[in-house]
């Protein structure tokens, strides 16, 4: 515990400061106590807050694990509640910490680098574009990137689609070549995650063109990015032994053929709906291949599939088995 004498500091530093020390408590109940009533002066004083949980950290770079989330935590439900009172540069500051936190270990710690994910998301949806900078640094040609900035690119088209469809062209114009250089189930993974919400979040942006930034956006300025990674996960990776892999790939897949050209989508529907038909099998999570299979089939009737019809008598007796 720090000692520190009350006449030299403002009630709210004494009493973070004791705050930010009892985090490291084990018992869960007191971690939440602390985050709510963090949460509480933050949301009174959210740049001092911020910049006492910064100070924090990096003046103790060797803070169990458990304790540093916790306090990455806070930082993120401050900054999810306040963002619009949080000073230009404390945000600046924000996003290195948590781009710090979050890539400076290699291997990857989910709780850890999970909670400065989460920090980056949630300054996201107000300063779009300073958190792609820095994301960006980290996401590099030829470079296999660390999973969370790929997890966090992909969260961050969820949370907010209208700042980020419009650098999806250039995401995935880096990502394509990335996808070859994956060899871990975790990369496949989490790439087959991101393209999946990648694609959602340009279906929906598409459909809400009138809210949209640039109305301009079309379909088929992002379709041969997308069928050059459709290509790499059908035809390779949907064929993993891990059965989670398989699954997430299966979800990108289907998400995908909603932005493919119409002649590739035509052409794939032959190997697609047996191929999706076959995960029945393999697989007990039948609820996601439902779901992916109803979305290649509503891709391939909205654009007037002739050979979804030549499938139909496979199809319909797997559906059959299924109910």
């Amino acid at each position: 515990m720090h000692i520190y004498i009350l006449s030299e500091l403002p009630y709210v530093n004494i009493v973070t400061l004791a705050l930010l020390d009892a985090a490291n408590d084990k018992d869960s109940e007191v971690q939440e106590q602390v985050r709510k009533s963090m949460l509480t002066l933050g949301k009174q004083q959210p740049d001092r807050v911020l910049a006492m949980c910064q100070d924090y950290l990096l003046k103790h770079p060797k803070l169990v694990v458990s304790h540093r989330v916790v306090i990455l935590q806070t930082i993120e439900l401050v900054v999810g509640c306040r963002i619009e009172e949080i000073s230009a540069p404390r945000i600046k500051s924000i996003i290195s910490l948590a781009s710090d936190e979050m890539t400076r270990s290699k291997d990857v710690v989910p709780d850890w680098q999970q909670a400065a994910s989460n920090i980056l998301v949630a300054v996201g949806n107000k300063h779009i574009n300073d958190i792609m900078e820095e994301i960006l640094s980290k996401f590099q040609p030829g470079v296999l990137p660390h999973f969370f900035v790929v997890q966090t690119l992909a969260n961050l088209s969820d949370s907010n689609v209208y700042g980020m469809v419009p650098f999806l062209n250039a995401i995935l114009g880096t990502m394509l070549p990335m996808l070859n250089m994956a060899k871990q189930d975790n990369m496949k993974w989490v790439f087959s995650s991101a393209l999946c919400h990648f694609s959602d979040s340009i279906l929906e942006y598409l459909a809400n063109l009138d809210k949209a930034p640039d109305p301009t956006v079309r379909k088929d300025s992002f379709s041969s990015e997308i069928y050059a990674a459709f290509d790499i996960l059908f035809n390779n990776w949907l064929q993993s032994r891990e059965p989670k892999l398989r699954l997430t790939v299966a979800e990108a897949v289907a998400s995908m053929c909603h932005l493919m050209a119409n002649d590739k989508l035509e052409e794939q529907i032959p190997k697609l709906i047996p191929a999706f038909l076959s995960l029945y099998k393999k697989n007990n999570e039948h609820y996601i291949i439902s779901k992916s299979l109803c979305q290649v089939i509503d891709a391939s009737i909205n654009m007037g599939s002739r050979v979804l019809e030549t499938q139909l008598e496979n199809l319909l007796f797997a559906l059959h088995q299924q109910v």
